[in-house]
């Protein structure tokens, strides 16, 4: 494979969002030599007090995006909800220098367009349609035949946030759905059957800019009140499903021309029947443990991929398992601080607030 242009050491690399993603992204670029500057709203972001530099200022600030473009040679971003304008107006002042390209960006802010998306590719999810009314809520559980659904915002839910369980039996009765429907009047809503899966898993998959595709996992994920509790590798799943969860994130990342790093979260169904729930276009908390468990963490493939660098091998020298701290879990810190084999991160976040990832402990194991 060809050399990249600019030596790690002449690049800088500039990240919009400054929370613990781009923290971890950003000590990761360090370890190469890479310069990293954040672009965040927000004062005392986790990531600014890793990185070279912090620009804060709103994501409609175009001067400040100007300033922002000026200073980098390559930029990414930390989280999927960051304004597709953005990306537009950095797009014209760096052609071809923001990865990954907006397409995946854009299908993964909308959930109508994420399973539009992936049903185009031949990928399987669960049954969805797009609903605005008790009346379609209702015709679409005699269509399928199922009682259980999820209905969800389209744009901005995450972490259990935009979302409502409901049952086909007591729907007109049903005040929690009510209420939802009525606060989320004027927002797109999709409709999804539940799925009554065995377990979660997920793939993330690096592919640099020769087209070369590496894997993390497939990564056994535990959620507690929506938020990702745990997480364990090996997955402890057949043969058949991680070949079948690699095939279908290489197809992804493919498809968009994927330069980074790319998560696709799964249902696995019946024991071998493998349903995609949503995909992220960027690092993902159930692939923390590469940090301490590969010689190349997600982070660092991250960044060597969008800064034309060759993709690293993810191969794990440990077994492992992931343990968020959310909330009040912080204060159980000194605990883990004794426990062998324990690597601890903290996102140094000043407030503890109840669903807040706070930061994560990786415990290490021998591979078997």
């Amino acid at each position: 494979m060809p050399p990249s242009s600019l030596l790690p050491s002449h690049v800088t690399l500039g990240i919009l969002g400054g929370g613990q993603l781009g923290r971890m992204s950003a000590m990761a670029a360090a370890r190469l030599g890479i310069e990293v500057i954040i672009y965040c709203p927000e004062i005392d972001c986790p990531a600014s007090y890793v990185a070279k530099e912090t620009i804060t200022a709103a994501y409609d600030d175009e001067a400040a995006l100007r300033d922002f473009s000026e200073k980098t040679n390559v930029i990414s971003y930390e989280f999927e909800n960051i304004p597709i304008k953005t990306v537009e107006y950095l797009e014209k002042l760096k052609p071809g220098s923001v990865l990954p390209e907006r397409t995946l960006l854009d299908v993964s802010q909308d959930r109508l367009k994420e399973k539009s998306f992936l049903n185009g590719l031949n990928i399987e999810t669960v049954r969805w349609k797009e609903v605005k009314t008790i009346e379609d809520i209702e015709q679409a559980c005699h269509e399928w035949g199922s009682k259980s659904f999820v209905i969800k915002t389209t744009r901005f839910g995450y972490d259990g946030k935009g979302q409502v369980k409901g049952n086909s039996e007591n729907i007109l009765e049903d005040q929690d759905l009510e209420a939802f429907l009525n606060a989320a009047k004027d927002q797109a809503l999709i409709m999804e059957e539940f799925s009554a899966f065995d377990y979660e898993i997920s793939v993330i998959a690096a592919r640099d800019k020769h087209g070369k595709t590496e894997f993390y996992g497939p990564m056994l994920n535990e959620h507690k009140n929506h938020i990702l509790h745990k997480t364990t590798v090996p997955c402890g799943s057949s043969e058949a499903v991680i070949k079948k969860s690699r095939e279908i994130a290489e197809r992804i990342a493919n498809a968009v021309n994927l330069a980074g790093v790319l998560t696709v979260e799964f249902f696995v169904c019946n024991s071998d029947t493998v349903l995609v729930n949503e995909i992220a276009p960027r690092t993902h908390n159930s692939g923390h443990w590469s940090i301490d468990a590969c010689c190349v963490s997600q982070f660092e493939n991250h960044v060597r991929c969008v800064c034309g660098l060759n993709v690293g091998s993810p191969g794990r020298h440990s077994d492992s398992g992931m343990l968020n701290l959310i909330g009040s879990d912080i204060k159980e810190i000194d605990g883990y601080l004794t426990q062998e084999n324990a690597c601890i991160h903290l996102y140094g976040k000043k407030d503890i607030k109840d669903g807040r990832k706070m930061g994560h402990i990786t415990t290490l194991t021998k591979m078997t």
